[in-house]
């Protein structure tokens, strides 16, 4: 076989047991790890690995595909506007996939989405029609796919009917440009309404739901997770990791090469408190003693309850991967950790 198509794991799907799960009623599994290409898959010299140079960029984006899929990771998540700039993560994703994963595409789950800005003037961003489906187009071609398997409403629109949006999803599918929908950051009133319009219409369901869920960002608790139960809706969470917060990496305060420190990172200096800081080292220790680190442990949390399908990860090179797939290894938490846990978040542990 040539350099450019690679032979993967033979015993890639032998992972941890439970490690695919069912996104809600759905047909659909998903790896309980899956991968982000948010972050470091853009334009040469925008990861935060600093890859000045546009070989070395894209073998190391290459290398955390092979990695992730070697190790059970099946699905690979982007969005219109992933990069810097918008659109360069498909565009470097989609090459990789012709170029090094062409005899793969049905082992593989390729998501996208539309929501945020991609374009000038009223057309180029929200939840209307015209823009979906015009999006859609648009990353397929980046892609260089013929369909993607989950397309995405990326936000919920509060100036376009919600009918409008739901049936842009639903054309995505009868096109055959998508295989399932699914919605990102609704709450869970207009969650229940999505589903609702739906079933009244005959449309396409969204089989799946992406909120950014962690230990430090709890928000779907209370309402969301209840009602994509009630639903049969899977959901797959982003930043379970707080966008690096819950690594090793702040265990110490702020590291000089930590994304705080760039322009284009997602955390702020003021994120990472001495309160923050304290709670992360209290984290650690409950995560050595149950022979995980600290992303590992966060992560398996993150999977403990089986309402969540899957946990999508960013990283920076493929050691970090394998790293954070052995989390699915234990998932299972006691009734004692789950107490300290939250006694630790909310400041009132020792």
């Amino acid at each position: 076989m040539s350099e450019s198509t690679p032979v993967f794991a033979s015993d890639r799907y032998e992972t941890a047991k439970g490690w695919f799960r069912r996104s809600g009623n759905s047909g659909l599994l998903l790896p309980a790890i899956s991968m982000g290409c948010w972050h470091n898959f853009g334009d040469t010299g925008t990861d935060s690995a600093r890859h000045s140079d546009e070989s070395s960029f894209h073998e190391n984006a290459k290398a955390m595909l092979f990695a992730s899929f070697d190790n059970g990771i099946t699905h690979f998540d982007l969005a219109n506007n992933y990069g810097p700039v918008a659109g360069a993560a498909e565009t470097r994703v989609g090459r990789i996939l012709k170029e090094n994963f062409a005899g793969y595409r049905d082992e593989l789950i390729i998501s996208s989405k539309a929501g945020y800005y991609m374009w000038p003037g009223p057309y180029g961003e929200w939840g209307s029609r015209k823009y979906l489906l015009s999006s859609l187009d648009q990353s397929l071609k980046r892609l260089q796919l013929d369909y993607v398997d989950i397309f995405y409403s990326h936000r919920f629109d509060p100036n376009t009917p919600l009918e409008e949006t739901m049936f842009a999803l639903d054309t995505a599918v009868r096109s055959g440009k998508a295989l399932y929908v699914g919605i990102s950051s609704y709450n869970g009133e207009q969650t229940r309404r999505a589903l609702a319009i739906c079933e009244a219409n005959g449309y396409v369901k969204p089989i799946i739901h992406q909120p950014s869920y962690s230990m430090l960002n709890r928000w779907i608790e209370p309402d969301l997770l209840p009602a994509t139960g009630d639903l049969g809706i899977g959901v797959i969470a982003f930043c379970p990791l707080a966008q690096g917060l819950l690594t090793n990496k702040y265990l110490s305060g702020i590291p000089e090469d930590s994304r705080v420190r760039q322009p284009s990172g997602a955390l702020s200096e003021g994120s990472v408190t001495p309160e923050v800081v304290a709670k992360l080292q209290k984290l650690n220790a409950v995560a050595a003693e149950r022979g995980q680190s600290l992303a590992q442990f966060a992560l398996a949390w993150t999977l403990r309850d089986s309402r969540v399908t899957s946990a999508l990860i960013g990283a920076s090179r493929p050691e970090q991967i394998i790293e954070n797939v052995k989390a699915a290894e234990n998932v299972s938490f006691t009734s004692e950790e789950i107490s300290l846990i939250d006694a630790i978040l909310a400041g009132k542990a020792a």
